[in-house]
């Protein structure tokens, strides 16, 4: 092999192969750590600027880097993924949030207001870039780790689980995170709760060394044109994905809190309590989708008719809140709260097929790059509906917000309508991964 042509180095470990299981343990330990970390570092920044006398509409502005950055981290993590392994990808997200942790530590209460949301919001464009590398590798990782299963519908479910279950606890524990930031902020103060997190995140990269660095990479390097040729499949559902999200973050992230506070009297800590719950319940519903769909007579993997048929009943929840707002049918709490679980369910439901969804219409050679598209429209909606929460709950309120909602999703809908039926790959004859820890 010639110089130019070495692969980047990496540490090779003496250690004996780990089984596809195995990989996936790992790769899900470090995700779930990250997804500690995350969840409780969002806490940490919300109530600690919060207590610094911020308003909540400049908290949220400290976010819009971290959604934005997710959007070309998404892009370029599943060309380094597909080109250097997702080990290394794995890693890098792992570093750059412990990086993200330690560079808040100095944040001072003495500091001019600019300068800390300056300050607070390159930070914060750090951790989403990593966080964003780190959910790109973990997910891509489960397609190329996948044990290959007899019947081909068989290992197409066992992906479905595999998928549902890394996607539903991670969401449970960023709402276990957002205890985790409001109980280190009162028992170790903010720099504190900062060290302990980083000093936990660094352990959990200690024991991703054991991957092997085949993981994901690509046996002919792409290039720069592969970023943008996807499928028609993995297209169509980006744009749905992207709406999907647009729809819940429009009137989730900062309407919702803000009217909870303003309008409702409901404290600081009952908000993020609320939300905190919120995320468990609809991370619990994510990884139960495969026993929910079995429990209801569906023994196939999910298909287009899925998507649209969850996509379909989605639009309707935020509108029939806004109607219970506007007619005053029940007290607005008692609205909301009814409302934000039934959409609860329901987007958890249409999450969880779209994040098998991706995997089944890609194979595990170009995985990453696929899943790094897709989740490049996540966080394109994020972003969106970050932004779109705080004009329009500006402009007409929280039952503005709850239209958009309605009509964002109903847009995700009708693109679903186009998605193709996916090709059923073989994954053994795929995963040279996997084969490779075999």
């Amino acid at each position: 092999m010639r110089p130019e042509q070495q692969p980047p180095s990496v540490p090779t470990l003496p250690w004996a192969p780990l089984s596809a299981l195995h990989q996936y343990l790992v790769v899900t330990g470090a995700y779930w750590a990250f997804t500690l970390s995350d969840g409780a570092l969002r806490m940490l920044v919300l109530f600690h600027f919060h207590q610094l006398g911020y308003s909540t509409l400049e908290i949220a502005f400290l976010f819009l880097f971290y959604e934005f950055f997710g959007i070309v981290t998404n892009l370029y993590g599943g060309w380094l993924g597909a080109r250097f392994g997702l080990r290394l990808t794995l890693w890098a997200g792992l570093v750059l949030q412990i990086a993200a942790l330690l560079l808040l530590i100095p944040v001072s209460s003495s500091w001019p207001r600019l300068l800390s949301v300056t300050y607070v919001m390159a930070a914060q464009a750090i951790s989403g870039i990593a966080k964003d590398l780190n959910k790109m590798s973990a997910k891509s990782a489960i397609k190329t780790v996948v044990p290959e299963t007899p019947g081909e519908a068989r290992g197409e479910q066992q992906l479905f689980q595999w998928v549902a279950l890394l996607t539903g606890s991670k969401n449970a524990l960023k709402g276990v995170g957002f205890f985790l930031g409001g109980g280190l902020l009162a028992t170790l103060g903010f720099a504190g709760s900062l060290v302990a997190l980083a000093a936990g995140l660094s352990l959990a990269l200690v024991g991703t060394l054991v991957l092997p660095g085949e993981i994901g990479k690509m046996k002919q390097k792409p290039g720069f044109a592969a970023l943008f040729a996807k499928s028609e499949g993995i297209n169509i559902l980006s744009l749905a994905r992207l709406f999907l999200f647009a729809a819940r973050d429009v009137w989730f992230v900062v309407a919702l809190p803000v009217f909870l506070e303003a309008n409702l009297g409901w404290r600081f800590w009952e908000v993020g309590g609320f939300l905190g719950l919120w995320v468990i319940g609809y991370g619990i519903v994510q990884g139960a989708a495969p026993s929910l769909r079995r429990s209801w007579g569906q023994t196939t993997p999910p298909g287009p008719a899925a998507v649209q048929f969850w996509s379909a009943l989605l639009t309707a929840i935020p509108a029939l809140i806004a109607l219970a707002l506007w007619r005053q049918v029940a007290h607005p709490g008692l609205a909301l709260v009814l409302g934000l679980a039934a959409f609860g369910v329901v987007f958890a439901m249409n999450s969880s097929i779209h994040s098998y969804m991706v995997l089944a219409y890609t194979d595990a050679e170009s995985v990453s790059l696929n899943v790094g598209f897709y989740y490049m429209a996540n966080a394109a909606g994020r972003l969106l509906g970050t932004l779109g929460s705080g004009w329009v709950y500006l402009q007409g309120g929280m039952q503005a917000c709850l239209w958009c909602s309605a009509l964002l999703v109903a847009l995700s809908w009708l693109s679903s309508l186009r998605l193709p039926a996916p090709p059923r790959h073989e994954h053994g004859a795929n995963l040279q991964g996997a084969g490779a820890a075999d």
